[in-house]
């Protein structure tokens, strides 16, 4: 009996580490559409997967009050500087934006399989499946359309792309944990 308690309890927290990490995810895609919304205000691609990313947080914060669980503390953190790193890959040029785009993507893509994996046989949790697998679609397509958009075309794609992977897989790890 003890143990099933001790895997319940172990499994409520792997699902609120997964939920906070996600809200926090969003949080930060968010905030570097903002800023790169602040240089390319008009642009109806940078809109439309910014709308879709705002749809993702709102979902994630609705998780978060409905299971009770917090908010990472570092969202102050990822609020400037998902904000700065939008803003700084536009000021560089719109194919850099997009560079910026295609390594978040795909770090959260991976992110979300992972979740989607450890969730598969979990039949209390079907509804989470269903989103993060839905939200997963959604961050292959804004990858897919900022490599459509020239994103590896960016000067210094490669090690730009390689230090937002980094960054990105540095705040996954620490939106968990804090």
């Amino acid at each position: 009996m003890k143990s099933t308690l001790t895997n319940n309890k172990a499994k409520k927290k792997i699902i609120a580490d997964m939920i906070r990490v996600n809200q926090a995810g969003e949080f930060g895609a968010q905030k570097i559409y903002e800023g790169q919304l602040e240089v390319f205000k008009d642009d109806k691609i940078i809109q439309k997967m910014a709308s879709q990313e705002k749809i993702h947080l709102d979902t994630f914060n609705k998780i978060l009050i409905e299971r009770g669980i917090r908010p990472t503390a570092l969202s102050p953190l990822w609020s400037v500087g998902g904000y700065l790193l939008g803003l700084t890959t536009a000021l560089i040029d719109r194919k850099a934006a997009m560079a910026c785009t295609v390594a978040v993507e795909e770090v959260i893509e991976e992110h979300y399989k992972e979740q989607q994996n450890n969730l598969k046989h979990d039949n209390t949790e079907k509804e989470l499946i269903k989103i993060i697998k839905k939200f997963r679609e959604e961050e292959i397509e804004h990858k897919n359309t900022a490599l459509e958009h020239n994103a590896q075309d960016a000067k210094g794609y490669y090690l730009m792309t390689k230090g937002i992977k980094k960054i990105t897989k540095l705040a996954i790890f620490l939106s968990k944990k804090i």
